[in-house]
């Protein structure tokens, strides 16, 4: 069966054999993806005529209450989603982080919208600024709607998740969004937005979906558009040097992959809780999604002193991690996405060891619950351990799977120095109940990184984890994170709209907004 794309309002199936997409656990074929003969050109006018139309007769709260009954009809039928997510290797925990998560993200966009922003198409953003002596002359800035779109090109690892958060803010700022899925998991995304246009929650051309690749789609883009992408940094560079961004301008925001990091404080030695909190958060960013997730701990910064207690504490939490088909008794970690990508990780890993030593696992074995242990791309969690941290590998090879790595640090100065040679992260933490220490850290790391978690005995209660972004918070991150930023609140909702200063008297700009 050919998965069918969402364009101009109705479904279309495209030509050929297309890409088959294989079941993470079983190896069976779960769709073919193929876009071609699909009239893309069309579905950009239809949303530049139509879905731009639609929203722009919406003021904000009412597209805020369009988007929360979208985020609702998901909310309803989120376990077909879950069912669907099982045949991408995810268990049930994993299928919440995304599912659960996008459409969580969703509601809070909706509720930003609603109490956020005017009851109006436009944002008139601050004060009349007197511009002459006599008060007849005055600025102020007001924020539009573009008469474009915004493109999203996801990552398969969040098929709901990275596709709800890129909508929300988008839909709130008026833009209609044509989505790209990632192909392994696009089954996944393209039957949220059947549950979403079968709900008519959104009004027409406000989203549309391609299955397959959008060959000649950034030709049409220009100034008015907005790209949003997750996926590698190679990637971000070359669809940032295309001309529709470099020529024409189209607002481009990238996250790409990142090599995150905690550390661990040298006053949390064993039998403090915050020792047991920085094995736990490893091991849980190792294991859920099967560690495919672009905001993982990929390096694990320990003092010297304590890096054998870490070694062992986490290596036998890992000994008790179950891998195995997500519907599977006792499973706590599920498949990687496909076959592929499970040679991509063992490569990765390889590289990997080169530099220092595998401490548990074995990349080319792994015991497997309720399903074949080849026939599936299942992979046994990976713990490496690096101690000459001058060495290269550790700091440039991501491992897009359950793998983290281990290294030691003596004082603060070389610690800075190795967190910066990640060169840019989405996410990374502190584990401490040093107040002075973590101030140095997060003072010396806030440069490299989008966003910090100071964990401590006395927040873990309520703590969110390491690799869970919030949507009142900026995702995003400098260097080989992307340089780009999402969520964030309203933020990302201005992040879209056009920015214009106007100029005159204080009477018509007291008129605008009217």
């Amino acid at each position: 069966m050919t998965l069918r794309s969402y364009l101009e309002g109705a479904w279309h199936t495209g030509a050929g054999e297309g890409v088959p997409v294989a079941d993470a656990v079983t190896g069976e074929t779960v769709t073919r993806v193929t876009s071609e003969g699909l009239d893309l050109a069309a579905a950009v006018a239809y949303a530049r005529r139509t879905g731009l139309a639609a929203l722009g007769e919406l003021t904000f709260p009412q597209r805020a209450a369009a988007l929360k009954a979208a985020a609702l009809a998901l909310q309803e039928r989120r376990q077909e989603l879950y069912e669907l997510s099982a045949r991408a290797g995810a268990t049930r925990r994993d299928a919440a982080v995304d599912v659960d998560g996008g459409i969580g993200t969703a509601l809070v966009y909706a509720g930003l919208g609603r109490k956020g922003l005017p009851d109006h198409t436009l944002i008139v953003e601050d004060d009349p600024v007197p511009l002459g002596k006599g008060g007849t002359f005055a600025g102020r800035h007001i924020l539009t709607t573009p008469r474009g779109i915004s493109v999203q090109i996801n990552a398969f690892n969040f098929p709901v998740w990275g596709m709800l958060e890129k909508l929300a803010p988008a839909l709130l700022a008026g833009l209609p969004t044509i989505v790209k899925p990632a192909t392994p998991t696009a089954y996944i995304a393209a039957h949220a937005v059947r549950i979403i246009e079968e709900s008519g929650a959104l009004p027409p051309g406000a989203i549309q979906l391609v299955a397959g690749g959008v060959p000649g789609l950034f030709d049409l883009l220009g100034g008015q558009d907005h790209i949003g992408f997750t996926g590698s940094a190679d990637t971000a560079a070359r669809l940032r040097s295309d001309p529709a961004v470099t020529r024409r301008s189209a607002r481009f925001n990238a996250e790409a992959d990142s090599l995150n990091c905690s550390v661990l404080g040298p006053d949390a030695v064993p039998g403090q809780p915050e020792f047991d909190l920085f094995a736990d958060a490893l091991v849980t960013e190792m294991t859920v999604k099967a560690g495919q997730k672009c905001t993982a701990i990929r390096r694990a910064f320990v003092p010297a002193s304590l890096i054998d207690a870490v070694s062992e504490a986490v290596a036998a939490r890992l000994a008790q991690v179950v891998v195995g088909a997500p519907d599977a008794a006792g499973v706590t970690m599920g498949a990687l996405v496909g076959l592929q990508q499970r040679e991509d990780v063992r490569a990765a890993v390889a590289r990997l060891a080169s530099a220092g030593s595998i401490v548990s696992g074995d990349p080319d074995k792994v015991e497997v619950a309720g399903a074949d242990a080849e026939r599936g791309a299942f992979l046994s969690p990976l713990l490496l351990r690096v101690d000459d941290v001058a060495r290269q590998e550790p700091h440039e090879v991501e491992a897009f799977g359950p793998v983290s790595t281990l290294m030691p640090y003596g004082g603060i100065a070389e610690l800075g120095e190795l967190i910066a040679r990640g060169e840019g992260s989405l996410a990374g933490s502190v584990v401490s109940s040093d107040g002075d220490f973590v101030r140095q850290v997060v003072l010396g790391a806030a440069a490299h990184h989008g966003r910090i978690l100071v964990l401590d005995r006395d927040s873990a209660g309520e703590s969110t984890g390491h690799g869970i972004p919030m949507p009142q918070l900026v995702h995003g991150g400098p260097g080989r994170a992307g340089g780009g930023q999402e969520e964030g609140g309203l933020r990302a909702v201005y992040a879209h709209l056009q920015r214009t200063a106007l100029q005159g008297g204080p009477a018509f700009l007291d008129s605008i907004s009217q």
